[in-house]
């Protein structure tokens, strides 16, 4: 059954919206189940939703999912259980310094959308929200299921060097003395990295392998521009 993932800002109401749903769309014939943002990150999150996806019940993700990569990711999930899915925006709220920016939902990209937004008190659109999740049809098989088509070789082969060059700027700036709390950066990429901790070789090539399973579900040349910025979000994300 449906995924539905909420987002937005500390304090934006995220919690009491996933409760709100849990009550609308649970019934007697399915469950709606709260997945909140585990101590373990983003990995355990996206762990747990895997875990919960099926076709009977409802998943609400109830977490910050702050980053347009974190999204993406919830999306393939989605799309590799063949389910429906929207996304709630809970607008409002404030950041700490310390917290990753915001990255604002966007509809005109596909992980973002069906996209809901709400503010303050007023009430969810719930008509809209179940004519999304069980009323559309549903996801075509995943690409990562069928024959590559030609024009995704050159795509996945851009991801595979994107990926090499930011484990080797991450590497050669530990080599020349990084500290933690440093910012790596990585040419032509605005985005930098903040490592936390010393990180190995073989850690961040088991992230990169992880990362690509994932991008490689859905090949398309509208996320080339964006491959080295998403991935090192998901290195910020998973370095912990």
């Amino acid at each position: 059954m449906p995924l539905v993932v909420l987002c937005g800002r500390p304090g934006s109401g995220k919690s009491r919206r996933a409760a709100e749903l849990r009550e609308a769309l649970g019934g007697p014939e399915c469950q709606a189940h709260v997945v909140a943002e585990a101590e373990g990150g983003r990995g355990e999150l996206r762990a747990e939703v895997e875990r919960r996806l099926s076709r009977r019940d409802v998943v609400i993700v109830d977490a910050g999912n702050e980053l347009r990569s974190i999204r993406y990711e919830l999306y393939c999930a989605a799309r590799q259980a063949g389910t429906a899915r929207c996304l709630l925006h809970c607008a409002g709220g404030s950041g700490r310094p310390d917290e990753p920016p915001f990255e604002a939902p966007d509809p005109r990209n596909r992980w973002d959308r069906p996209l809901f937004t709400v503010h303050g008190e007023e009430p969810l659109p719930l008509a809209a929200i179940r004519a999304a999740l069980f009323e559309s049809a549903p996801p075509p098989p995943h690409r990562a299921t069928r024959s590559q088509p030609l024009q995704s070789c050159g795509f996945l082969h851009h991801l595979d060097r994107v990926t090499q060059e930011v484990l080797a700027a991450v590497m050669a700036a530990q080599r020349d003395g990084a500290q933690p709390g440093e910012v790596v950066r990585v040419p032509g990429v605005a985005e930098g990295l903040v490592l936390t901790r010393p990180v190995s070789m073989a850690e961040l090539s088991r992230l990169r392998r992880q990362f690509i399973s994932y991008t490689k579900m859905q090949p398309s040349d509208e996320n080339l521009p964006q491959l080295a910025s998403m991935f090192l979000q998901y290195l910020s994300r998973s370095i912990q």
